[in-house]
């Protein structure tokens, strides 16, 4: 948990506090709407923040949820791993988060092939371990955009696995603000995709999710306890640089744009270090 420093005026502490919290914020959002608490009021121009800067444990990521950046990612590879059984997760540490309009960083010396995935994020509100299908959207508190950037040279040499090549400093562009499940009528008709430089890179929609979200959250919440503030990143659809022909990694100074319908536009400029 956070301590009271920390948690005064967070989202994390938004969430934490559940129904009351929230019916409090939007009386305060109400209250200014009407002209109230102008001294206090956050002004169009002001900078934001990753909607949750310091996630209180690792972000957790699925793999492999849309069948056609399955089989693009099969053909790059000159494999056949296809759909899996079950939903592949990995994590990317705190460290990674990046907030809107910050900077995607690349290090030269450490990787050469930096890729983007534009992701659906649930951010879970209610608390719960062995969470059936049908009680899931229950415990979700909002929605948000994820940009899972990927060291591709670093996630092969490392035998496959995901972790090290998505952990990197920086590799985690979130927000630009979490969408209450309210106002998402249907999380699995959405548009999203994504751009490099102005150039449409992604295209797709959510229906089109291998295993959809209550599925993931069933999932993962075996024997694990999801709680107030965890984040799940759903699966991009095709498009990633990786697999176009000739590839094409993210380079210093482009700028990488995410949007979902529904939660709005993420934008990131890629420096190298």
């Amino acid at each position: 948990m956070l301590n009271i420093s920390e948690a005064a005026g967070s989202m994390q502490a938004l969430i934490e506090g559940g129904k009351p919290a929230l019916d409090a914020a939007r009386k305060l959002v109400s209250e200014a709407e009407d002209g109230q608490h102008q001294d206090k009021v956050i002004r169009q121009n002001a900078t934001l923040m990753a909607p949750i800067p310091k996630p209180l444990k690792n972000v957790f990521c699925v793999g492999r949820n849309y069948a056609e950046h399955i089989a693009e990612g099969d053909r790059a590879q000159n494999q056949k791993v296809g759909v899996t059984e079950h939903p592949v997760f990995f994590t990317k540490p705190p460290t990674a988060v990046v907030a809107p309009d910050g900077d995607v960083l690349l290090f030269p010396e450490v990787s050469t092939s930096i890729d983007y995935e534009v992701e659906l994020t649930v951010v879970i509100g209610t608390p719960g371990r062995n969470i059936s299908k049908a009680d899931a959207m229950d415990h979700i508190f909002g929605y948000t955009i994820l940009n899972d950037i990927t060291a591709r040279d670093i996630q092969r040499r490392h035998g496959g696995q995901y972790f090290k090549g998505k952990g990197l400093d920086g590799s985690c562009p979130i927000g630009p603000v979490i969408v209450t499940a309210d106002e998402i009528d249907d999380p699995h008709a959405l548009s999203i995709g994504l751009t490099v430089n102005g150039e449409q890179r992604q295209d797709g929609n959510t229906k089109d999710m291998i295993f959809d979200i209550p599925t993931l959250i069933a999932s993962l919440s075996e024997g694990l306890t999801l709680e107030p503030g965890d984040m799940i990143a759903t699966g991009t659809p095709s498009g990633v640089g990786y697999a176009m022909d000739p590839p094409q990694f993210l380079k210093d100074g482009d700028t990488v744009i995410c949007k979902v319908s529904g939660i709005g536009t993420l934008s990131n400029t890629v420096r190298a270090v």
